[in-house]
């Protein structure tokens, strides 16, 4: 075992441990992991050995101490599952919608810090941190045609860049040069070019809704260090991610280092395709650490996943992440690592491992992880990064046992669980009709779908009577008439990340398109085609390739650069479809290329949604209807009047790759991406102040200075405990985020609505709580809003509570403002696993604005715990085998909780009724880093006195 040298609290006691790397001319230096013990080293999954080398590069026996050190170096199959340990990401990445509350958090920041004495500029992000805008634009217009399109991926704005004559044109340099140019106009300057409408309508709309959290976010960008902001029409933050943002190894001033990510959005992940370490989190973890701060984790159990064989020659990428997602979900990988390994990884390119990891969320794990490899450097050229870079990260990951050779099994570590997978097993199938997880073969997909029908409502079944089984519903359409029924396809999207960044699936789908319009098939028109690329890149090798007019031809034209359909932007149905389906109770179908399709996600009137390959998205639009069995029933009538089946146009692996070799280089990835920061038209047309402080509009209704800092003062105040607090609520077992936190639209008859009427505004204006995550009032009203949300202080369920000094029943925000107006502190009491779901920051920034200032559960979910604590809300745990029933706690009492001025972590606190009583807690308080956030009132408070 190699010993270090011990040293004080805020030095590295791993200091010593440094190696050195000669790179070219250069010295470079890393922490090497094998200095420790090297047979043990070599036993740890690979991905288990990025958190330990990142914990010991950050121990400062603080926030990282040398027992974490320990830990994550002893990790074995046998180890405690309960087992916290700090990590600090290499980077943060955001999406839009989360995004906007993390920047106005920094902006609030500012003026707290300006307010005390101290210089606002200090508050940046510690760490490199990037957001992304792509959650914003939905598929208004589609299928429309005529001219002049922004440049693909929105790098230069429309009309902008290379003038607008044809001289100008004819001079700009390609960075191809043998470019076939299929329109007039060259497509790499985004002029003139048919098609292009719809993306042309679809962006104006977008900034027409978004112009003030747009013109935020630009000030964000301008006024924050340390902090790339995206511009909408630019890509999907995955995508974007994968193919220009990933590092996949850090060289900061010569201290070599892997890249790790978290970002606010649970798909995340998909960069574990390229080998670099990263997962969804809430917003304050995210914040956490931008501000230079760990997050807590769980030492995961790592199940590794073996792959071995090849796909077959009809099979795509997708087919394959949906067979793992069953299969995962079958196993059970609900909070563990997924790591893969096996000869078959090294068939498979980093595009089809990315589709893999990108659905981490849908088979439950927290990352999907794939180490880097030969796969991952050709990768890193064929996106165009540079040379010398990729020479360095070859070199010290092989250094530092982090580079993987999936061929050789002696490189295999030691899993917790190993389960395999044979890829020539795999085969065409979609998931649906309500679950990512429910894989359906294409083979078995009418049958299945014909069962749902008739199946009992549940995640596999509508209740449709057999009398209803077989209607039919003529309309007109555009002048002519057509016939819908259940199963009847009226939304065909490719769409997402999870396949858009990957070019054998999209050449795949432009060349089962070619052959479809060659041999005179069609789409129907009241079909709602649309092509969402994640990148500008794809347009690029789409037109390259040839095939991108024949998608177009069928539709399947770009209408944005965003995710679109994949998380529900899929915009209205023409108004005669919407009235078939809703006036006869159809169950109609979208089939989309994204990873989600939960009932209700895609569109309210899609009560059946299919994930499937862009490639089967086509051929389900071509048929019509899900009820088709491809084997035995013809796609449609070509224009010789033959029957033409699915086989006789589907393209082979063979024929795909061939294409794709061809014309994905990157050049085309280069020019996408130099101009990524330059932005288009619009954005870059919108006035921002040009201050370090944000000028805050009072008359704003989505973006407003949080009151998080208001009472602050320059010195740390003593402790405070909880004087005579009434219960806002008093909630059973496993209420989650979802109950708590405000999410999806804006009910008529909500708080939100009310305060958003009282500021002028109607319901069409509601937009979303998603979109007014960036103001506090707006999402204080919205908290514990929920109409699920059972509260046992009334007797049914909805977002109700009682303030009792009055007696009277109201909404949940209106009581916390009655009790913050008469100045009287609020507590909630919970059962067991309190917090469970997803991450979510609203779900403590929430309670924290209705007045909440304990919690006392049973139990908590471990990140909403930590998170409590990070907005300064105490979570308090009963003594085992003790609940609020078992106590006799009827939430009609108040409850006083003293604090002593040394609190320690995991202390047992007395909590004193107002009847006399008395009962004891535990103070979850688990590290002294959390109890230092909760003495400063929040991990903002405490970063902004440490920035005076």
């Amino acid at each position: 075992m190699y010993k270090c040298k011990m040293e004080s609290v805020g030095a590295n006691p791993f200091s010593s441990c440094l190696q050195t790397l000669r790179v070219g001319d250069r010295e470079c230096h890393f922490y090497g992991i094998s200095k420790f013990d090297e047979e043990k080293i070599k036993k740890i999954p690979f991905s288990i050995r990025v958190l330990l080398e990142s914990a010991i590069r950050n121990c400062d026996n603080f926030h990282v101490s040398e027992k974490d050190v320990d830990s994550i170096l002893n990790w074995s199959p046998s180890m405690d599952q309960n087992i916290e340990i700090p990590f600090k990401p290499a980077r943060v990445i955001l999406q839009d919608f989360t995004g906007v509350p993390v920047v106005v958090d920094f902006a609030a920041m500012r003026d707290a810090v300006k307010k005390l004495g101290g210089d606002p500029q200090k508050i940046n992000p510690v760490c490199p941190t990037d957001l992304v805008i792509d959650h914003s634009v939905q598929v208004d217009v589609s299928r429309s045609t005529h001219h002049f399109s922004p440049n693909p991926g929105g790098g230069i704005g429309t009309g902008s860049r290379g003038g607008s004559d044809a001289g100008s044109r004819s001079t700009c340099k390609c960075p191809r040069s043998e470019f076939p140019v299929l329109d007039p106009v060259c497509p790499f300057h985004g002029h003139q070019t048919s098609g292009a409408d719809a993306l042309e309508k679809n962006q104006e709309l977008e900034f027409e809704r978004n112009k003030e959290r747009f013109s935020f976010l630009k000030w964000g960008a301008s006024a924050l260090k340390n902090m790339l902001i995206v511009p909408p029409g630019s890509g999907i933050v995955h995508q974007v991610n994968l193919e220009y943002l990933a590092r996949v190894a850090f060289d900061e001033e010569g201290l070599l280092y892997p890249d790790s990510v978290v970002g606010t959005d649970s798909h995340t992940t998909m960069i574990n395709g390229l080998g670099v370490l990263g997962w969804g989190v809430g917003g304050i973890e995210a914040e956490a650490v931008m501000l230079g701060q760990p997050i807590s984790m769980v030492l995961p159990e790592v199940v590794g996943y073996r792959l071995t064989g090849e796909v077959g020659s009809l099979v795509t990428s997708t087919d394959v992440v949906l067979t793992i997602t069953k299969h995962l979900r079958q196993v059970g990988v609900v909070g563990k690592f997924v790591e893969f390994f096996g000869p078959g990884v090294s068939t498979l390119s980093i595009a089809d491992r990315a589709t893999i990891s990108n659905m981490c969320p849908e088979y439950g794990a927290t990352v999907g992880f794939f180490p880097v490899d030969k796969q991952s450097l050709f990768y890193l050229r064929q996106t165009g990064r540079d040379e010398e870079k990729i020479k360095l990260i070859e070199q010290y990951l092989q250094a530092s046992q982090l580079f993987r050779d999936y061929s050789n099994p002696d490189q295999d570590p030691v899993f917790s669980q190993v389960v395999e997978l044979d890829l020539s097993t795999v085969v065409p199938c979609c998931s649906g009709p309500k679950l990512p997880h429910d894989k359906v073969p294409v083979t078995e997909m009418k049958p299945d779908f014909q069962s749902c029908l008739s199946n009992k409502i549940g995640r596999k079944g509508y209740g449709i009577p057999e009398d209803k089984l077989e209607t039919k519903v003529p309309f007109i359409y555009d002048g002519q008439e057509y016939t819908l029924a259940h199963g009847s396809v009226v939304i065909a999207a490719i769409t997402s990340c999870t396949n858009t960044s990957n070019p054998s699936v999209m050449l795949g789908a432009g060349l089962l398109a070619k052959k479809a319009v060659e041999v005179g098939l069609s789409v129907k028109p009241y079909i709602k085609t649309s092509l969402s690329p994640g990148s500008g890149v794809v347009t690029y090798y789409l037109r390259d390739s040839g095939v991108a007019e024949y998608l177009q031809k069928l539709g399947f034209e770009i209408v944005g650069y965003g995710c679109m359909t994949c998380i529900g932007n899929s915009g209205p149905l023409p108004e005669e479809v919407a009235g078939a389906i809703e006036k006869n109770d159809l169950v109609a179908c979208g089939v989309l290329s994204g990873n989600r399709n939960f009932e209700g996600r895609i569109h309210p009137l899609t009560r059946a949604n299919y994930l499937a390959s862009p490639p089967l998205v086509i051929a389900y639009a071509l048929a019509g209807t899900v009820l088709t069995d491809f084997e035995k029933e013809p796609l449609g009538m070509g224009a010789e009047g033959m029957p033409v089946f699915l086989r006789d146009i589907w393209p082979s692996r063979a024929e795909i790759q061939q294409i794709e070799s061809h014309s994905v280089v990157p050049a085309m990835f280069q020019d996408v991406y130099s101009k990524i920061s330059i932005g288009n038209t619009r954005w870059n047309s919108l006035e921002i102040p040009e201050t370090d402080l944000y000028p805050w509009d009072p008359k704003s209704t989505y973006i407003k200075n949080p009151p998080f800092f208001e009472n602050m003062t320059r010195e740390l105040k003593p402790l405070e405990g909880v004087k005579d607090a009434y219960v806002l609520l008093s909630l059973g077992d496993s209420v989650t985020t979802d109950h708590i936190s405000p999410a999806g639209s804006i009910a008529r008859n909500s708080a939100a609505a009310r305060y958003l009427i009282s500021h002028g505004l109607v319901p069409r204006e509601f937009n979303s709580y998603g979109s007014r995550r960036g103001h506090d009032e707006v999402m204080a009203c919205g908290t514990f809003a929920n109409i699920r949300l059972v509260n046992k202080l009334i007797s049914k369920a909805g977002p109700r509570t009682i303030h009792f000094p009055s007696g009277e029943e109201m909404d949940v925000y209106d009581v916390a403002q009655r009790y913050i107006n008469e100045g009287r502190q609020l507590i909630v009491l919970a059962g067991k696993e309190y917090g469970s779901g997803s991450s979510r920051d609203w779900a403590a920034k929430g309670p924290w604005m209705l007045g909440v200032r304990a919690v006392i559960a049973e139990s908590y979910e471990r990140i909403h715990r930590s998170n409590l604590v990070g907005m300064g809300i105490m979570p308090l745990e009963y003594l085992p085998g003790q609940s609020a029933e078992s106590l006799g706690l009827t939430g009609k009492e108040t409850f006083s909780i003293p604090l002593p001025a040394d609190l320690e972590t995991g202390q047992i606190l007395d909590v004193q009724v107002s009847d006399g009583r008395t009962f004891r807690v535990k103070a979850r308080f688990d590290t002294v880093v959390e109890l230092t956030y909760f003495r400063h009132g929040g991990i903002l408070n405490y970063m902004v006195r440490q920035m005076l």
